[in-house]
């Protein structure tokens, strides 16, 4: 028997936002996937992201960390692609 998928929250920022129309997801992954997982699936969805893959940092639960950190339920991911202010 398979485990269980678990669910997280993807929080959307910048051109993930712009492709996607809503400031957050909830997507389901098998337990420990790792964090870019998440990114992979969003470019795979909307290829015209693929030129932020190399340059977008990952957090999870307020703290950045490494793309292979992996998911646990309830996680709240971000993606978050260089920006500029002014």
């Amino acid at each position: 028997m398979s485990e269980p998928s678990i669910a997280v929250t993807v929080k959307l920022f910048a051109a993930y936002q712009e492709a996607y129309g809503v400031p957050e997801l909830v997507l389901e992954f098998p337990p420990g996937t790792p964090v870019v997982a998440v990114r992979d699936r969003l470019i795979a969805e909307h290829p015209e992201l693929d030129c932020w893959r190399d340059i977008t940092r990952f957090g999870i639960n307020l703290d950045f960390v490494d793309p292979q950190t992996p998911l646990q339920a309830g996680d709240e991911v971000v993606l978050i692609p260089p920006v500029s202010g002014g």
